[in-house]
């Protein structure tokens, strides 16, 4: 499917989800039934904390003593506000101003949506295979460049006849070919290194 109408049609957006695989394949399945929804796009972040996403930015950051920044006044009149809606509104515009709006967004812990991973391993390729195979293997235990023997949900929906070819993956990290098992996964894995034509 062409990418290049995204905005003209509704979306799907999962911010952070260790249990997105469930959530991706039921907005997946829902979108088929009710024929709105023409794309599922799954987006994960790496170091973007849920407080700012769903509160907006933290008052006591935007200082020189604990946010480690200067021009302090100037950051504070364009980012924070008292009212948390308010706040991430100006910091995230285009996430609640038309994500939230056309999509859904998990995660926001005051309102018992507790999205993290569950392998005891708190960084990256642990908690993205995690995320993306919807179960914990230990023998994911490091960030190195190994193919990820597990299979993704993108690599299980690739396999279906009917979104077969309709899956990529872009990233910004040089893992994730290997997350995604570039040379099996059958779809395109895009890590930002490399042009796409």
């Amino acid at each position: 499917m062409p990418f290049s109408h995204l905005d003209s049609k509704p979306i799907s957006i999962l911010v952070s989800a260790s249990s997105c695989v469930v959530s991706v394949l039921g907005l997946l399945f829902q979108a088929q039934a009710r024929n709105k929804t023409r794309h599922v796009i799954l987006v994960t972040t790496d170091g973007l904390r849920q407080e700012e996403v769903f509160q907006g930015a933290e008052e006591i950051l935007i200082s020189k003593q604990y946010g480690n920044i200067g021009k302090t006044n100037e950051l504070k009149a364009e980012f924070w506000r008292s009212d948390p809606q308010q706040s991430r509104e100006v910091l995230f515009p285009f996430l609640w101003g038309t994500v939230a709006k056309h999509g859904q967004l998990l995660g926001n812990r005051r309102r018992g949506s507790e999205v993290r991973v569950t392998n005891g391993r708190n960084f990256s390729y642990p908690g993205y295979n995690e995320t993306l195979t919807g179960y914990v293997d230990p023998k994911v235990n490091s960030n190195d460049k190994i193919p990820n023997a597990n299979k993704t949900v993108f690599e299980w929906l690739n396999s279906l006849p009917q979104f077969n070819g309709s899956v990529a993956a872009f990233g910004a990290w040089d893992v994730f070919p290997s997350i995604f098992n570039v040379e099996r996964c059958g779809f395109p894995v895009n890590a930002g290194y490399e042009p796409f034509t």
